[in-house]
């Protein structure tokens, strides 16, 4: 059986937050301005992005909310709630560790009837994995019809307060306060917002559909250590000490649920490792770079672009820039979400033929997982 996105939305909430405007929201860190910002910006080329909080750093929105306003951008008089079989949700930044994100997703939905929901966490990746679970569940003829979504609330975790106590500690004993790279270097670089699709086992009578040809996802985490991690610390030997080990009052002293990110380990794998896994699915699924019409990578920063034409080039398997289509300097790095924005954009410009191949890439540096998913414009 053949599975099909015959729908897409998206939710941002709240207007969209210029770089200059950024500390309005998340707040400064010892009462002064950052000193890493500026660099950060420059580098990952983002202009504006979008937070669930207001300039008081207040959240407006919950992460499960912004999931549901998505969902229900694809819900008409046509189609309700309780048309749907399966609702298959993905986040890096779900609210609380239980019950699920994607059960709490399915609380503000209603509806008057109970469906399967199933809940991916982790990182970037998860959003995809959603997909997955929900390709697999409607091609083996177990649902109908699904909903997927991902969605991120990222900005809770980057407002100044949650690094107070370690900036005060730091001050103390350097007589000026200081954060680690690794823990400011990501509160510049991610932001909220949700979206979400609707797969059926039969393409749109009107208007376009994606096909879904094929997804594939890879782990890396038996030769690479962790990169990007939070609710731990990462130590001399390269293991993670969870949250769970450390005396209650270090968790804010050392912010130990701030994100954080091995900078130098990400640029050192994360496009070599990309294109590896590209090249042996392109063998697998007997597949060209010059096949694919359009290439939806998704990237945490603008940096990466280049590198990323220049190994593929040099690799033999190179998707000109012409056939890009990217997103991110206009919505921000949304993690899980990230691949869905750039869907959804795409799949309403008007710039798609039928026949044309999308490819998916999305990278998770937390410990170097990848997706990739193919789709035919039908």
């Amino acid at each position: 059986m053949e599975v099909f996105i015959t729908k897409a939305s998206g939710f941002f909430p709240n207007s969209p937050v210029s770089g200059d405007e950024m500390e309005n929201y998340l707040g400064m860190v010892g009462g002064k301005p950052s000193k890493a910002r500026r660099i950060v910006l420059s580098r990952n080329g983002i202009k504006c992005r979008y937070y669930a909080l207001d300039k008081e750093g207040k959240p407006t929105h919950t992460n499960a909310q912004m999931a549901a306003n998505a969902v229900k951008g694809l819900l008409d008089k046509d189609l309700t709630i309780d048309d749907i079989d399966l609702l298959s949700c993905g986040t890096a930044s779900p609210e609380q560790l239980i019950p699920s994100h994607g059960v709490m997703v399915h609380g503000l939905l209603g509806g008057s009837r109970n469906m399967e929901v199933v809940s991916f966490a982790g990182s970037c990746c998860t959003g995809v994995d959603a997909l997955k679970y929900a390709y697999m569940a409607v091609k083996l003829g177990d649902a109908r019809n699904a909903i997927v979504s991902a969605s991120e609330r990222l900005s809770a975790w980057m407002r100044s307060e949650y690094f107070q106590k370690e900036s005060e500690y730091l001050s103390q004993l350097e007589n000026q306060p200081l954060l680690a790279f690794q823990k400011e270097f990501l509160r510049w670089m991610l932001s909220d917002g949700a979206f979400a699709v609707l797969l059926e086992n039969k393409p749109n009578t009107e208007g376009l559909s994606l096909r879904i040809d094929w997804i594939d996802i890879t782990s890396f985490a038996n030769t690479k250590e962790t990169c990007m991690y939070a609710g731990a610390e990462k130590q001399e030997d390269g293991s993670l000490k969870g949250w769970a080990d450390f005396p209650e009052q270090e968790w804010l002293s050392k912010s130990v649920f701030a994100l954080k990110q091995d900078t130098r380990m990400l640029e050192e794998n994360i496009v070599k490792l990309g294109v590896d896994y590209l090249i042996q699915l392109g063998k697998k699924h007997s597949f060209t770079a010059e096949d694919v019409d359009w290439f939806l990578p998704h990237l945490s920063s603008m940096f990466f672009k280049d590198k990323i034409l220049e190994e593929s080039l040099a690799r033999g398997f190179f998707i000109p820039e012409s056939k890009w289509f990217v997103n991110l300097p206009s919505v921000g790095n949304i993690a899980s979400a990230s691949a869905f924005a750039m869907l959804e954009e795409l799949l309403y410009s008007g710039k798609l033929s039928k026949g044309q191949k999308i490819l998916l890439m999305i990278p998770e540096s937390a410990r170097f997982s990848y997706c990739y998913c193919m789709l035919t414009v039908c």
